[in-house]
């Protein structure tokens, strides 16, 4: 975990909702949760996605916080992905991984090429107060954590 204040670089890309996100505009109402994510087939990102679909509407109603999960894939297999674990937000298609490559970075795997899947909180001055990139494709932040962590002023709610 970094405390350093690192601006989050900006971005835009596409939604399964349909049109574009930015992440400038989400930081105008509040803290944002940025989700880098290998693929739609990663069992892994799926996972951590469903944490953070728990808590996604609770951060927003209670904190204004937006999660945007960035997946390297086509925006067609992000809708499938989206619908098949019933996520309750959004994700963005970053097919050739340059949002990944502005955060966690990017890899050539045997499905292509893929981000390194990274967690990143960022407040709204555009500082990054908290990121976490993956050892290994399991290595995850969860929703829970990330949720008690903004609510802790931007501090490990556990004092690590």
């Amino acid at each position: 975990m970094s405390q350093d204040t690192t601006q989050a670089p900006d971005f835009t890309a596409q939604s399964t909702a349909g049109g574009d996100v930015t992440l400038s505009d989400t930081l105008e109402s509040g803290p944002t949760v940025i989700l880098v994510n290998r693929g739609h087939w990663c069992s892994f990102c799926a996972e951590q996605l469903q944490t953070f679909s728990d808590v996604s509407y609770d951060l927003w109603f209670h904190d204004d916080v937006t999660v945007l999960p960035v997946v390297t894939s086509e925006l067609p297999k992000l809708v499938e992905m989206r619908d098949r674990f019933d996520l309750d937000f959004q994700l963005l298609a970053d097919p050739e991984g340059e949002v990944a490559e502005q955060y966690s970075g990017t890899q050539e795997t045997s499905h292509g090429l893929t981000g390194v899947a990274g967690t990143y909180v960022v407040d709204t001055d555009g500082a990054i107060r908290y990121e976490q990139v993956a050892d290994h494709p399991g290595d995850r932040t969860y929703g829970n954590f990330v949720r008690y962590f903004i609510r802790n002023d931007f501090a490990d709610p556990f004092g690590n």
